[in-house]
């Protein structure tokens, strides 16, 4: 966890958020981490991350079986393509079935999949450079998100 929140941090403009009890954020979020693009180092309130890493069980997110010590899975919002390449199905249209708990597989989420994010339960020696490679990628799409809406909010007198 620790080489993949390292890893973001570097990325120009990340912002990684990791909430910690006593802090504004619910239980539920104590020791997951949360990557934002967000060159002011402000958290932004209307986007969501581009990545994550959830270290238990969520309600509603328990296929992964994270609460064991030592589990985490990481996921990634990607792009169609992407998506594509890495798991053979479509986003929308998931019909295989997986081990969700499987660990160091890249694998459609398992509540998140048909929005695009992929996930990997305890990255290894299969998947790590593929996780950090995704991540950039996400960062950069972010990166560009922001770029675009900015541009949109600016006059034309000041473009």
């Amino acid at each position: 966890m620790e080489q993949i929140i390292a890893t973001v941090r570097g990325f120009t403009g990340a912002l990684v958020v990791v909430p910690e009890p006593g802090g504004e954020f619910p239980e539920p979020a104590w020791g997951d981490a949360f990557f934002y693009y967000a060159p002011d180092g402000r958290m932004p309130r209307n986007v969501q991350p581009y990545g994550t890493i959830v270290v238990k069980n969520h309600p509603g997110d328990a296929a992964s079986d994270l609460d064991p010590p030592g589990r985490l899975r990481v996921n990634i919002h990607t792009d169609p393509v992407t998506f594509r390449e890495l798991t053979g199905e479509e986003p929308r249209s998931l019909v295989r079935p997986r081990d969700h708990a499987a660990a160091d597989c890249v694998m459609p989420h398992p509540v998140y999949g048909a929005l695009g994010w992929i996930s990997v339960v305890n990255p290894g020696e299969r998947t790590t450079d593929t996780v950090l490679r995704l991540l950039r990628s996400a960062h950069d799409a972010a990166r560009a998100r922001f770029a675009r809406r900015h541009e949109a909010g600016r006059s034309p007198e000041t473009r």
